[in-house]
């Protein structure tokens, strides 16, 4: 008897319940676009502590900052695209309360995750070579090629360590309850490798439907995560808020000014924010958008 695909459906607090502390957790999407914030915003509320957070990142890095969350951060950029610093990431710059901090080139960044994503220790490549990021980061090594050049020896390259992830959390537009999801906006931005990169990969979406309406409104080829790469699927309706999460909804710049202002304002600005936004559950934070939204109409 064939044996039907797992159910793979979660909580919210389910997904965060497995999650333990020292953690090295991945966060797809890319800046202030499609990240899974809902599962970014139940780690704040958990007592999860010493993370290392591997990210393009965005408010998923500046808020767990903020937090005290993580104790290494691997990044390329921590970027709100028109506020070009996330302010909560650059005042915990400022005030090194990131005990590790390791930046990579994007390219870099990108093979680290393709390496893990092979079960390769590292993979060659010439970016990084005469840069600053091997003087910040001496444990990164190079490696001569055994193949000589018609010059003379073989090429040196950059050794880029592979970036093996405990967990990936990535936010996609639909999936099935069995794990095989899609993005339905313009880009896929390296998600696939961050789940191929993690040992357990928890996906939310906007919606669950049946696994042939994944393909109904959008070709086959935007099928980018197989069940195999899936751990669990949390439905997340504007889970991604405020981050872009074409075509279902456009980054919400209005609330992104107002997180910026209260990152980058006093203590007391922030605490207003946390209280009114940050305080509840994934519920009680859409409510707070929804009224917010009413209130700039």
């Amino acid at each position: 008897m064939t044996k039907a695909p797992r159910d793979k459906r979660m909580s919210i607090d389910e997904v965060v319940a497995s999650l333990e502390d020292g953690m090295t957790i991945g966060i797809g999407g890319w800046g202030p676009r499609r990240k899974p914030m809902a599962l970014v915003r139940a780690i704040l509320r958990s007592d999860l502590a010493d993370l290392t957070i591997v990210s393009w990142g965005g408010a998923d890095v500046g808020l767990l900052a903020r937090a005290g969350k993580i104790k290494r951060l691997v990044y390329a950029f921590v970027s709100l695209d028109t506020v070009p610093l996330e302010p909560n990431f650059q005042r915990a710059r400022q005030a090194g309360t990131i005990p590790e901090v390791v930046e990579l080139d994007e390219g870099m960044f990108q093979t680290g995750l393709k390496a893990a994503s092979e079960r390769l220790p590292f993979l060659p490549m010439r970016a990084g070579l005469g840069s600053d990021v091997l003087v910040n980061n001496p444990w990164i090594k190079t490696v001569t090629s055994p193949y000589a050049t018609p010059d003379g020896p073989g090429e040196t390259f950059v050794a880029v360590p592979a970036l093996t992830l405990d967990v990936a959390l990535v936010h996609l537009n639909r999936a099935d309850k069995h794990g095989n999801a899609t993005y339905l906006g313009p880009d896929p931005y390296f998600d696939d490798l961050f789940a191929m990169a993690a040992e357990r990969t928890y996906l939310c979406v906007e919606e669950v439907v049946d696994t042939a309406g994944l393909t109904v409104d959008t070709p086959v080829q935007r099928l980018l995560l197989s069940r195999m790469l899936v751990t669990g699927v949390v439905e997340t309706p504007n889970g991604a808020h405020f981050t872009d999460c074409r075509p279902d909804y456009p980054r919400d710049e209005k609330f992104q000014r107002a997180y910026a202002a209260a990152a980058g304002g006093s203590d007391e600005d922030w605490a207003a924010f946390e209280e009114r936004f940050l305080s509840g559950d994934e519920a009680a934070y859409q409510a707070a958008v929804q009224a917010f939204s009413e209130e700039q109409a």
